[in-house]
């Protein structure tokens, strides 16, 4: 019995890079990493977390969900007093394309829409706004492995109601599953 499960052990292991290599390119995903938004008035750092699934090689979607990390002073105009501005959060979904450049290597263009929150606050006094955003951009994965590898963004995020524009750059880990 112990002989029969060493050697379905070892069969397994010697699978593992066979399956590894076979790797389509579709599937689900999930990545972290380090976003930095510049706004019209303000620059946040965030924690950017993501779970997509691609359909085919070419087509996909993903949800994306931002927490700040940083906070912003700011002076206020009447009285001389400072204030802070902080990222809350923010969540977005989008319809993904892809282009493979290799077998390690895709560009992808996405569209989708978000929601953000921030808190600013001056003495005692907090107040808590949030905004509706068309989003775009671009980037690229680059794959170490079958399934681990690297994530490079831009994303222009344009508010309704004269929101303003912010513009986030990512870097992250992605993960195929």
């Amino acid at each position: 019995m112990r002989i029969f499960i060493l050697a379905a052990a070892a069969a397994g292991l010697m699978a593992t890079p066979a399956a590894a290599q076979s790797h389509d390119g579709t599937g689900l995903y999930g990545s972290i990493g380090y976003g930095q938004i510049d706004g019209d008035s303000y620059e946040f750092g965030t924690i950017t977390t993501r779970l997509g699934a691609k359909f085919t090689r070419f087509v996909g979607i993903e949800g994306e969900a931002s927490f700040g990390l940083t906070e912003e002073e700011f002076d206020v105009s009447i009285g001389g007093n400072s204030g802070t501005i902080e990222h809350k959060y923010d969540a977005a979904a989008y319809a993904v394309g892809y282009l493979p450049v290799g077998d390690s290597f895709e560009v992808f263009a996405r569209v989708g829409y978000g929601v953000s929150e921030v808190e600013s606050s001056e003495a005692s006094v907090g107040v808590t706004q949030d905004g509706e955003s068309l989003n775009y951009g671009v980037g690229a994965n680059y794959f170490l492995t079958s399934y681990d590898g690297f994530r490079a963004d831009w994303t222009r995020r344009e508010f309704s109601d004269n929101g303003g524009e912010a513009d986030v750059m990512s870097l992250s880990y992605i993960r195929r599953f």
